[in-house]
Formats: structure tokens, sequence, C-alpha cells
């Protein structure tokens, strides 16, 4: 009987990948079961030393220049046959963008439960998730009783955990006969320094109290001088000052950093759906009786035009 965690990549394996890697392990000793990855990419090279000490007997690797990208026709029949033919028990994924997907496919094609964005997961004679519900509002303990029992987790819950450096070794795997309906030919990357929201430790983030889009450069200061990424309420989509992939909350991406600072958001529940599993919240609004206050570590009432230029300055200070 094994764990199997699967490894996101794009380029060189994603710290989710790291993440859900720690968690498998825990489930993996608790268990008495093997741990066992699987690669998909066009290279897994040098990055196999980042797996040291993670605890995984075995990395299966399908490495082929087709399967550089994630492709739903290439990806999910590797990892359905997989499963098939270790017999797996537990199946743990990452839930970004590209996870939910992979694991949604994997979870039909072999007809099991699966628990998507969970933010823990544990073994008690079985496999306990832990997930948000209602916006947030509520944390269900899901139990599942199917076999195998497949999870994937929002990324920054989990922290990295190594112990010794002992390197999985590496299976390469031929890429099976299957057909491409869809090919993709080039991705375009994002801006150089750009750092992408859902895997950020820091959140910067702008609601309507910014007063319009010509004021972002304040709001982008801060998050630079913090090395955060920048974030938006779903007002600010809205209304065309910035573009849908920065939105945080329910109709926008879930984030989970070490740290959220909110800029002018008052804070509604469909917004904090998509960040209020923060580790530290920051609130920066002028009106006192925002909702955001109720759920934030830390608030400051005030102007965030003197505010956030302040702070920036003392973060710029003190990380010299």
């Amino acid at each position: 009987m094994s764990v199997l965690v699967l490894l996101e990549q794009r380029g060189n394996l994603k710290a989710c990948a790291l993440e859900a890697a720690t968690a498998a392990n825990k489930i993996a000793q608790a268990a008495g079961m093997d741990l066992i990855a699987v690669y998909i990419g066009q290279s897994l090279a040098d990055d196999s030393a980042q797996l040291a000490g993670l605890g995984i007997n075995t990395v299966y690797a399908y490495e082929n220049d087709a399967l550089k990208y994630y492709s739903n026709d290439g990806y999910v029949p590797i990892v359905r046959d997989l499963v098939q033919e270790l017999g797996a028990k537990v199946i743990i994924g990452s839930s970004s963008a590209l996870g939910k997907e992979l694991c949604a496919s994997v979870a039909a094609r072999l007809g099991v439960e699966l628990v998507q964005d969970a933010i823990d997961v544990q073994w008690d004679s079985g496999l306990l998730a832990k997930k948000p519900v209602y916006a947030g509002k509520v944390l269900a303990d899901v139990r599942i009783t199917d076999s195998p029992a497949m999870v994937s987790l929002r990324p920054n819950v989990i922290a990295i955990e190594k112990n010794g450096d002992t390197v999985p070794t590496v299976e390469q795997r031929p890429m099976p006969e299957v057909s491409l309906r869809t090919v993709l030919k080039e991705a375009a990357e994002a801006a150089a320094g750009q750092i992408e929201l859902t895997e950020a430790k820091i959140v910067v983030s702008g609601g309507r109290g910014i007063g319009g889009p010509e004021n972002w450069p304040v709001v982008q200061d801060l998050a630079d001088a913090m090395g955060a990424a920048l974030g938006a309420s779903r007002a600010t989509v809205d209304a065309g000052w910035i573009h849908h992939s920065h939105q945080v909350g329910q109709t926008g991406k879930v984030v989970s950093p070490d740290v959220y600072v909110a800029c002018g958001i008052s804070g509604a529940i469909q917004h904090q759906a998509g960040m209020r599993t923060a580790k530290i919240i920051v609130a920066i609004n002028k009106d006192a009786n925002a909702p955001i206050f109720k759920i934030c570590d830390y608030g400051i009432v005030g102007d965030l035009f003197e505010i956030c230029p302040l702070l920036a300055k003392e973060v710029r200070k003190a990380l010299g």
C-alpha cells in the first residue's frame, strides 16, 4: 500500500509540490505506507535534489517535450494508470488552478471521492481532511471513506518539513501512447519580478477605497517594498481598474499567505472567502466600522494614501 503525491511543475517544481509532499509524508508515516511521487513534465533534472528529506521512496518521472505544459489529455491517463498500477490508497495533490483540474479529472476517471482545497489533512484510521465551507465561515472535517482517498491542498497552508538529506530514487517512465487533442504551443509568462498571487507568502491588496485606477502605484509601492504579490477586490476588477487575474475572493483567487494587507477594502464576506485563512491580516481603512476590522489581526484606521507610503518607507528601512 502506498501514498501517491502529485508533484506540480511549471518549468521547475513548485513550492506547493513540496508542501503536498510534506503532508503526504505525515500520512504515509501515520498509516505505515510507502510514499511514492509522480512527476510529469519536460525534465526533472536537478529538481530532484529539492525532494531530499521529504520521505519519498520513489519518483516515477514521465519526461517528454510534449509534457512540458499541462494537458488534460496527457496528464490524467498517466496518473490514473499509475494509481491503478501501484494500488495507491491515498492521493494528494495541490489546489492550484492546474492542480484542481488534474485532481478532479483523475478522481472522475477513477470514480473516487475528492476533497478539493483542503487546508489540513490527517490520518485517523482513514483520511481526514479539513476545508473551509460557506465562504470560509465554517471549517468542515471531511472523512473520506472511499479508496483511494484523494485530496488537493491549498498552497501555503502546509509548512515544508524535511528530515535528513536522502534523495528519492527516480524511475524514468516512457510517455504513454495518448492522443493529445489540444497542444499548448507557448505560454505567456508573467512580467519579470511579478509574484504568483496564489503562491505568494505576502499579499497586498487594494479595494474601492483607492479611488481609481490611477492610484494603484500607491498600493503597488507597498507591495514592492514588502516583496508581495498585488491583489485586488472584486469591486476594483468590476470597475475595470485592474485585470481579473489579481482578484481575491469567492469569485477570484483564494490565497493563504503568511501576511495579507488589505488597503481600502471593506471586507465583504465574498472577499473574506478568498483570504481569511491568511496567518496574519492587516487592514488599512478610514471606515472604523468596515467588516475587515472584525477579522484582522492588526487594524489601522486612517487614510491609506498617508499610511501606505509611510509603511512602505518603514519596511524598506527595516529590511535595509
